[in-house]
């Protein structure tokens, strides 16, 4: 069962102040980190003394780590920047070496659980922290992080770089093809999360879980990972000859059906304080901005046609790809604005290619067919857009199997075994 405690207090204040978090390609709602805890003053002589100790250390380890990084990812992006990444790798490496053994207490170690309490920070519930004396919930917070620190490794290998010619700053395609792998990787922890880890929590104890780890929240970030990994797709089809305007039409859709998702799981929930609303915001510019390529190229789709009909549907599609690029600007400003601060990088990408086309093709085509409409008319005038099954899916995570040290322990203890 386990019980809960949150609090609230002045710190929230000093958590939450608002500060620049730097460029911004990817999301991430600041990291939950864990506090300290006396794993052998909570469990007494539960556990052999060597196992006791492993816990302790393991668990201590990430809570330095996590504190050096900060709670906040632009400090984790200097940190990482600065030492090509190592921050970060050591911090994830940490999390997968505590998982084995934390796992085997979960697993083992029914009875003990109410002896432990472990505390994490929050950012995005309103409360400054939450405690659970439940060890499916330090599981599912160092899956959370290490989602986060996936989504954190995603945003730096789509950091536009200078290059070594002093040319415009670029991303590689080696980074923009290692980004989908992240992606997907850390859809794959939130997928697993959501579906294995869960439905652990019996219903009493699920809807005292912090909005960070509520369902919805991360569906929304498995979705968004999805989609920024269809977007990556559809940038690399815009930049290759042999993509026709089909698939980069197909690639568009997807993308907008998976930020649609993501928009309708994410409003459900009061994410009401900076890193929330943030949040919110993200989801609602790359919905938007996600239609601004859809309509361009089902516009190109239609124009292939021979009847009036549908060049008449190209230019109002062509209109509404027009109007969603001035609301995505406006989105993205209020995202930008809105506490912590943050900025865009140099633009590059999908949105740099329509950047580019939009004043060319605006003026030749929309123009030509353009009565003074208004918003609201232009959008109900759009054609629909065609549904695309989706084809991007989470990584298939799986638990590593529990550490060998706990076949010991079961061996020499009255501690039942569930395997």
């Amino acid at each position: 069962m386990g019980c809960m405690l949150s609090t609230l207090n002045d710190s929230r204040e000093k958590r939450r102040r608002s500060r620049n978090v730097g460029e911004i390609v990817v999301f991430v709602p600041g990291l939950r980190t864990p506090k300290a805890m006396d794993f052998s003053g909570q469990l007494g002589d539960g556990l052999s003394r060597s196992l006791v100790e492993r816990l302790s250390a393991l668990r201590t380890r990430i809570v330095v780590m996590a504190g050096e990084e900060g709670l906040v990812p632009a400090k984790s992006r200097r940190v990482a920047t600065r030492h090509g990444g190592s921050a970060m790798a050591d911090l994830q490496q940490a999390l997968e070496d505590y998982l084995p053994v934390l796992l085997g207490l979960a697993q083992n170690a029914h009875q003990l659980q109410h002896k432990l309490q472990f505390v994490w920070i929050n950012q995005e519930d309103d409360t400054e922290e939450t405690a659970m004396s439940n060890c499916w919930y330090e599981v599912l917070s160092v899956l959370h992080l290490m989602a986060m620190l996936s989504l954190l490794q995603a945003n730096l290998l789509l950091l536009p770089k200078t290059p070594a010619d002093g040319y415009q700053s670029t991303v590689s395609e080696e980074s923009r093809r290692a980004s989908i792998d992240v992606f997907l990787k850390a859809a794959g922890y939130l997928d697993f999360a959501i579906q294995h880890v869960l439905p652990q929590f019996p219903p009493e104890l699920r809807k005292d879980l912090p909005l960070d780890l509520a369902e919805g929240v991360l569906r929304a970030l498995c979705l968004q990972a999805l989609s920024q990994g269809v977007d990556i797709q559809l940038g690399m089809a815009i930049d290759s000859v042999k993509a026709t305007t089909a698939v980069k039409r197909r690639l568009a859709c997807e993308m907008v059906t998976y930020w649609h998702q993501a928009q309708q799981t994410i409003t459900n929930f009061p994410l009401a304080n900076e890193w929330g609303e943030k949040h919110k915001l993200f989801v609602t510019w790359k919905y938007i901005e996600s239609k601004v390529a859809a309509y361009y190229y089902h516009s190109l789709i239609l124009e292939e046609g021979n009847s009036e009909r549908s060049h008449a549907m190209a230019a109002t599609a062509l209109q509404a790809a027009d109007e969603f690029l001035r609301e995505s600007k406006k989105a993205c400003e209020a995202f930008n604005e809105a506490p912590p601060l943050s900025r865009n990088p140099p633009v590059w990408g999908t949105i740099k290619y329509l950047l580019e086309k939009f004043p060319k093709d605006a003026s030749s085509k929309v123009k030509e067919k353009q009565d003074p409409y208004s918003h609201e008319r232009i959008m109900q005038m759009a054609p629909a857009l065609p549904e695309f099954a989706l084809s991007l899916k989470p990584d298939e995570y799986r638990f590593p199997p529990v550490d060998p040290s706990w076949n010991n322990e079961l061996q020499g203890s009255n501690l039942p075994s569930t395997r």
